[in-house]
């Protein structure tokens, strides 16, 4: 295991951090931490990443335990001692530190945009999305093809899924993948779907459907989503009241859709992997009702959804050059006996009268 495998993530969180750092002091701006106002990102990343290694050594350790027929606590320091060794210790450490510099230069400079200029594309942005669909909006087509009932609640399900699949997919990267340049792979693609996407927020500005045209959600029942989109709003209208006067940071941003290009980044590194095709198969449904769930709620316009699949293909393979990946397939598939094998553990005591 190479220590060097998070030069490009770190080179890429660099320089986000410093131009946060730049149009911070450049406009008098604070620098905050994103989800200080409810649990701090410092301290949410590590717990789920702890927890993904908890559930790693508990799942081995049982394993190791049935199978072999080992004394416990022999069986518990031969998988900490194969397992977590200092190699591995130092690959998760780096690359959890890189994320969430990343992330947390992201959330920033994604804040202060409506501070650096005060453009809004959303009238052009609608005007291609009218253009590319016939003189469609796509989100009124998409209510009236699939109604507004039980589609409503399926979207924003969808969506707030979506929250979680990020961390839960770090903890994967860093924490259940033996193949660490793999993980490094997919820590750096993120970091540069990042951004990718905040210099398009600044090139082309906008807010999304569900806040520059409201009235075509009015049929859209509340939900979930509803409060979501209401408190970002919310903390928008706080932000440009007075930066300094509030914890929050404004996240209303909408080309290009980073919900698009992460999953279409998750996708394309399931197929290079070549995970399960039950996998496989899920993480291109979810990356297609992830597509629609935008339109469909207003998060996006269509247009924005084409940004997304264009940052997300392109954060693959930026991030696959960056760390010496080729652009090509596993020759094996991955399966999950692969990942809880035991055997390569070195020997260790067996419980007496039982056979190993």
């Amino acid at each position: 295991m190479r220590r060097g495998e998070f030069r490009a993530a770190a080179a890429v969180a660099a320089v986000m951090a410093a131009m946060a750092t730049l149009v911070a002091w450049t406009f008098e701006l604070p620098l905050r931490d994103p989800d200080g106002a409810s649990m701090p990102t410092w301290f949410r990343l590590p717990v789920i990443v702890a927890s993904a290694v908890a559930l790693d050594v508990v799942a081995r350790w049982v394993l190791l335990v049935r199978r072999g027929g080992a004394a416990a606590g022999a069986a518990l320091r031969a998988v900490l001692l194969e397992r977590w060794n200092r190699d591995q210790i130092w690959f998760t450490l780096s690359g959890l530190v890189t994320w969430y510099v990343a992330y947390v230069a992201f959330r920033n400079l994604k804040s202060y945009v409506p501070f650096v200029t005060d453009r809004i594309a959303d009238p052009k942005l609608a005007s291609l999305d009218r253009l590319l669909w016939l003189g469609n909006n796509p989100a009124v087509a998409l209510h009236e093809m699939l109604g507004t009932t039980w589609a409503n609640w399926v979207m924003a399900g969808v969506y707030l899924v979506w929250i979680g699949l990020v961390p839960a997919s770090l903890a994967i990267a860093l924490v259940w993948t033996r193949r660490s340049t793999a993980g490094a792979w997919y820590v750096t693609a993120i970091s540069i779907d990042w951004c990718l996407g905040v210099v398009l927020y600044y090139a082309v500005p906008s807010l999304g459907p569900i806040y520059s045209t409201p009235e075509w959600f009015e049929s859209l029942a509340h939900t979930p989503n509803t409060s979501v989109h209401q408190m970002l709003l919310e903390d928008r209208i706080e932000v440009l009241a007075g930066p300094w006067d509030t914890g929050s940071v404004q996240t209303i941003a909408a080309f290009a859709s980073l919900h698009v290009a992460v999953m279409v980044t998750i996708c394309l590194m399931a197929e290079q992997m070549r995970l399960p095709s039950l996998v496989r198969i899920a993480a291109w449904t979810f990356l297609v009702l992830t597509i629609v769930a935008t339109i469909y709620l207003g998060w996006h316009f269509f247009v924005d959804v084409i940004g997304g699949i264009g940052v997300g293909a392109a954060a693959f393979v930026l991030a696959a050059r960056a760390t010496g990946n080729p652009l090509r397939r596993r020759p094996e598939p991955w399966t999950f006996r692969a990942v809880l094998d035991v055997s390569a553990y070195s020997e260790v005591e067996a419980v007496p009268g039982r056979r190993g």
